[in-house]
């Protein structure tokens, strides 16, 4: 069978290797669509080198279908559409121990710390599936796990019905929790420098913000009357965004971090301190953020077609690599098994 493998920084390669059955627990899945992310991207410059193996099978944004079925699993037959969500935890650690499972402290992430998506057939545990309505496209269904990502920032925040939401930065993540933010009645504002994302971004309904070209602290203020935003979003991962977003939260604000920062960042904590203001850290998800993702791209409240700017076969996925650095696209998908 096909399968993607990281190489070394910058190398990828398409190769054969033998697909083996599922083994007790598990079951075998036939991959439809994986989808590339910020994190694989890191992969593929090898910033991750410390921690992933060589040569490694990666991708864990993914939809299927599953074609054989290990010992000792209920509740799954050859036929069904599924996705992954590709966390497999101890259930021995503190964080485990305290119901925190999503972030244990010896979690293996599937597709980073072991073999992911980007192969023919992939055998996950069966603990780790989510069945996917029939209604909803496999295409669709490739974007569950970064709408789950998004629905447990939104989730975290405790945003209700009504509240003003800032998302700094632009990204397919900013719109998937701009878009959760909006479904859950939230007024919204995106702040992305690139003028090709904010067309994009403007198209969906959303209302932006040019940080090079406003003073988005003065912007915000006028907008919520002089209060700020009842939650911050950041997402941009940039040092200037992490400066500037406690000027943007309201007294008793929310401020939730969803970017992934490679090293410590600059804090006004004094601002933290004067307006009290809640400072949040989100990571992955769990069980009921990915079924709430289901129901919400079933029902067309996540603009997946929008939001897919290209499908690629598995030979070209060093090519979407480049479109992604390039900042050419928000979610493309490699069609692993065969564009369907």
């Amino acid at each position: 069978m096909r399968a993607l493998q990281y190489i070394s920084a910058r190398t990828v390669n398409p190769v054969d290797i033998d697909p083996t059955a599922p083994g007790t627990g598990q079951v075998q899945i036939r991959v439809a669509y994986a989808g590339l992310c910020g994190t694989d991207l890191h992969i593929f410059h090898g910033d991750m080198d410390a921690r992933v193996a060589h040569p490694l099978v990666f991708g864990h944004e993914m939809s299927g279908v599953i074609t054989a079925v290990g010992p000792d699993v209920d509740g799954w037959m050859p036929g069904d559409r599924v996705t992954v969500m590709p966390l497999d935890w101890d259930g021995t650690c503190p964080a485990c121990l305290a119901g925190n499972e999503h972030i244990c402290q010896n979690l293996d992430f599937i597709g980073i710390d072991s073999p992911g998506a980007l192969q023919e057939l992939w055998n996950v545990p069966a603990a780790t599936l989510v069945r996917l309505p029939e209604e909803l496209t496999l295409r669709a269904g490739a974007l569950v796990e970064p709408v789950a990502v998004a629905v447990h920032d939104v989730r975290r925040s405790e945003l209700a019905a009504g509240d003003t939401a800032v998302v700094i930065g632009g990204g397919p993540i900013g719109v998937l929790i701009a878009s959760v933010a909006r479904n859950e009645g939230a007024d919204v504002v995106v702040i992305e420098p690139d003028a090709g994302r904010r067309a994009t971004i403007d198209g969906l309904g959303f209302r932006t913000l040019d940080p090079l070209a406003t003073d988005q602290a003065e912007w915000v203020q006028e907008w919520t009357r002089g209060a700020g935003a009842d939650v911050v979003f950041e997402v941009s991962g940039a040092a200037a965004a992490v400066r500037g977003m406690t000027a943007l939260a309201k007294v008793r604000g929310t401020i939730v971090v969803v970017a992934i920062h490679p090293q410590p960042r600059e804090v006004d904590l004094q601002r933290v301190f004067w307006r009290e203001l809640r400072l949040l850290g989100a990571r992955v998800y769990q069980r009921r953020d990915f079924e709430t993702a289901v129901e919400l791209l079933t029902a067309g409240a996540i603009p997946a077609d929008t939001l897919i700017t290209d499908v690629v076969p598995l030979e070209r996925t060093g090519d979407a690599f480049t479109a992604l650095e390039a900042g050419q696209a928000l979610k493309l998908l490699v069609a692993v098994g065969g564009d369907q």
